[in-house]
């Protein structure tokens, strides 16, 4: 068997997705996809001409409905936008996977907001955007959110006195605290959605060649690694697939890297309910946004 692909995604007619970080890699071809099968798609995309760029052939390639709207997720006031836009246009919406990511950074930068930017950019700005877009998303009968991690979270070590790593920054290892708190984000708001109906699941592409790779793993990957359509799967499957539940994490079959989509382990220190109840917490304090949830859902007493 060739495993789960593109010819096992259902039709989407009907529905609404939005992509964060469309505009290249795994991000374009995630929105390709789905708008080939039908769902109303609104990429998240950072530069404007790169934007425009990915919208022209995303319509092109699909013949599906794509609209674009500008999205800083280093910027708390770009992501506030962007969601009162998406809701404004769609009052509901079906899924969102989280997906723009920057990575190993050669110095530690920081976002308008003072976050440091990989944890500010990967984390905090899909924090908020999910809270900010959570009314519209409950508005679905079947609400999926997707966070894109990866596979160097299995590594990384959360410190919840330094997420800004100001006392340690190195660039990947930074990286990869911010990729596992994603995988924390991801499972904590599947805890705190009880019985919603949303569905919270997390994907990495494995050894995908993106533009992602300008900071580190630049020879190697392109070696080892898979194409970034390739590396869209595990976000794909985690979004479409209807036997994919709440909490399950998606990954490339071969040694983490490459291959068909299949269900990944979660590291164990992601799952550290405590830990996560507590990141949860900095998250909504740091951003100023909290998540529009029913009574009886939330932390565990």
């Amino acid at each position: 068997m060739s495993g789960w692909g593109t010819k096992d995604i259902p039709r989407l007619d009907g529905t609404t997705a939005v992509v964060t970080g469309a505009n290249s890699g795994i991000g374009y071809y995630t929105a390709l996809e789905l708008a080939r099968a039908g769902a109303e798609v609104v990429i998240g995309c950072r530069d404007a001409a790169r934007g425009e760029e990915a919208l022209s052939g995303l319509r092109q390639q699909s013949g599906g409905k794509v609209e674009l709207v500008p999205l800083d997720l280093s910027s708390l006031a770009s992501v506030r936008s962007f969601a009162e836009q998406v809701r404004r246009a769609h009052p509901r919406l079906d899924l969102l996977v989280n997906n723009a990511g920057i990575m190993a950074l050669p110095r530690r930068e920081t976002t308008v907001d003072g976050f440091e930017k990989q944890f500010g950019t990967n984390h905090l700005g899909h924090f908020a955007l999910t809270g900010l877009l959570l009314p519209a998303l409950r508005a679905s009968a079947a609400p999926r959110v997707v966070t894109v991690s990866s596979g160097v979270a299995w590594g990384a070590r959360l410190d919840i006195d330094d997420l800004q790593s100001e006392r340690r920054y190195t660039p990947m290892g930074t990286y990869g605290r911010s990729k596992l708190a994603n995988l924390m984000f991801m499972l904590e708001l599947q805890r705190r959605a009880g019985d919603t109906g949303l569905r919270s699941m997390a994907a990495h592409p494995g050894g995908a060649s993106t533009g992602l790779q300008k900071h580190a793993f630049t020879r190697s990957i392109k070696l080892l690694g898979q194409s970034a359509q390739d590396g869209a799967l595990p976000s794909l499957r985690a979004a479409t697939a209807a036997d994919v539940r709440g909490g399950e994490y998606y990954g490339p079959r071969i040694l983490l890297m490459r291959g068909a989509p299949i269900r990944a382990w979660v590291p164990p220190q992601a799952r550290n309910e405590q830990l996560a109840a507590r990141l949860w917490q900095r998250s909504e304090e740091l951003t100023g946004v909290r998540f529009d949830l029913p009574p009886g859902t939330g932390p565990r007493g």
